[in-house]
């Protein structure tokens, strides 16, 4: 589950769902639409693209829908929209080529169109897509409510891990009833499994016999659960900054924690050269204020224009994703700035919660398009939490729970004084669910598809290195690593030459050789 964030996505706290909510998703490789007649609907359905209402989207950017069973094992049992936006190909195009941004959580089409310059280079063979998978953005979003009544003290109350753990774990459930009530009927469906079925669905209706591809961060998991679920259809696919695919929930929360800190004390560093760095010009004592700024605001919150209040927690939240480039340092200096100097909590808020800010709303359940206006100002860290617990076998009793807390607290306040805390209420969230699948765990593994590109960087605070090592190993002899030696979290965006051998691959199907290595950014 890592804390992520390319240069176009970002994460805010986390949310939970009640065991009653959440069926199991099956193991077994998912029928096609001549398998199942009752698919053959939606693998028939072609995209009417238009133009783009409800955002100020460039000219150029279309926007369309596709429709996918709410159940894939009932098709008839409900349906749901799930928003597209592309940009067409400037030539000859050779089909699509299909964006996920990463999160889990991250809205795809807001980031294609305010992050799409990035990706034009793609537009000379494919028309470039993205998508809001089933529960994020405009495709049915799920909410715990943050923003109402309702749930603004107990969501506090289920992040105070100073509190007796069995006090702690009854404020989950309770927060977890308020995401029941405020998600809908897509909530017991979501998680990766079904993405992945979505995305061979958006491939048919794409008219792609193939699917190509492009994953960051976690939509490199989305990838690979793809290429194992739907091997024959796999087409160019290049993933980067890879996630693990077996490590337990507390492992990942622990190397997000570490590697958030050290991110965190190279900001501080560079802010503490600006005379306007609101933590002064020395970086030691940089960052005791800003640990010391975590600890005031988790006791003496602040109010925000939502009804509810600006914990520490809350600012962890927000750090972790104005840390993951160095593109966004500027913009994360001034809101600091504003908060601290002026208590005005808008532009860390905009990091939290990504820069979404509709009103919370009970789910309808007719499975259309939300308005843009209307997203959920919480659906980002909600969906992040419901899709990371979908996808994890690891259901630790409230007895374990109790057991382990002090010793969990201890490791991951020495893994960061600022994120330790914040990373581990994030784990203690999937408390009460029902098991989730244990299909990326136990057989996303030796792949019989085409090569896939995984790019791994060696500085990411995020998916670390390593991890694309390890998952390299675990797909088998499909996977080539590309070991891009830079900082920052994914490199396509950062490094010219992970950028070129990607488009390389993409448009040519020109590999570079496993194992080769792109290196450090001349700096600007």
């Amino acid at each position: 589950m890592p804390v992520e964030r390319s240069k176009w996505s970002a994460l805010g706290r986390c949310a939970v769902v009640p065991a009653a909510a959440l069926a199991l998703l099956g193991a077994a490789l998912p029928a096609a639409a001549d398998e199942d007649p009752g698919l053959a609907r939606f693998y028939d359905q072609k995209v009417s693209w238009g133009k783009c209402d409800g955002m100020d989207a460039p000219e150029d950017l279309q926007c369309g829908k596709v429709t996918v069973p709410l159940d894939y094992g009932d098709p008839d049992a409900g349906t749901l929209d799930l928003a597209l936006a592309r940009y067409r190909a400037t030539g000859d195009s050779r089909g699509s080529v299909l964006l996920n941004f990463g999160g889990p959580g991250g809205a795809g089409v807001d980031q294609l169109a305010y992050g799409g310059e990035d990706f034009m280079s793609l537009t000379d063979g494919y028309d470039v897509v993205s998508f809001d998978p089933r529960g994020v953005g405009r495709s049915s979003p799920v909410s715990c409510g943050v923003g109402t009544d309702e749930t603004s003290d107990v969501t506090d109350d289920a992040t105070d891990l100073d509190s007796d753990p069995r006090a702690l774990l009854e404020e989950i459930r309770r927060t977890a009833a308020a995401c029941a009530r405020n998600s809908g009927p897509v909530l017991p469906h979501i998680g990766t499994v079904n993405a992945s079925r979505d995305l061979d669905v958006m491939r048919a209706a794409l008219g792609d016999r193939k699917l190509n591809y492009l994953g960051f961060s976690y939509g490199t998991r989305l990838g690979a659960v793809y290429a194992k679920q739907f091997p024959d259809h796999v087409g160019r696919m290049a993933l980067d900054g890879v996630d693990t695919l077996t490590e337990p929930l507390t492992e990942q929360g622990l190397v997000g924690a570490r590697g958030q800190q050290a991110a965190l004390d190279d900001f501080i560093a560079w802010c503490a050269e600006d005379i306007a760095c609101p933590f002064g010009q020395d970086p030691r004592t940089g960052r005791e204020e800003i640990a010391r700024l975590v600890r005031s605001l988790d006791e003496d919150p602040v109010p925000t224009d939502f009804g509810d209040s600006f914990t520490g927690q809350d600012l962890a939240g927000a750090l972790a994703q104005g840390l993951y480039s160095e593109e966004l340092w500027p913009s994360l200096q001034r809101a600091l700035a504003a908060l601290v100097e002026d208590g005005d909590t808008s532009g860390v808020m905009n990091f939290a919660y990504g820069g979404i800010a509709g009103p919370a709303r009970n789910g309808d359940g007719d499975g259309g398009l939300t308005d843009a206006e209307s997203v959920p100002l919480d659906n980002l860290p909600a969906a992040l939490m419901a899709i990371n617990c979908a996808d994890d076998p690891d259901r630790p009793t409230a007895e374990s729970i109790t057991r382990d807390l002090p010793r969990l607290r201890a490791e991951y306040d020495r893994a960061s004084p600022v994120f330790g805390r914040y990373r581990l209420s994030e784990i203690l969230m999937c408390y009460g669910r029902p098991q989730g699948t244990d299909f990326i765990r136990e057989e996303v593994k030796d792949l019989d598809t085409p090569k896939l590109l995984l790019v791994g960087t060696r500085g990411d605070p995020a998916t670390p290195y390593r991890w694309t090592m390890e998952t390299a190993e675990r797909l088998g002899s499909s996977a080539v690593v590309l070991d891009n030696r830079d900082g920052g979290h994914t490199g396509y965006a950062s490094s010219t030459c992970v950028h070129r051998k990607v488009d390389d691959f993409l448009l040519d199907g020109s590999l570079p050789p496993d194992g080769s290595s792109c290196g450090p950014e001349p700096s600007a």
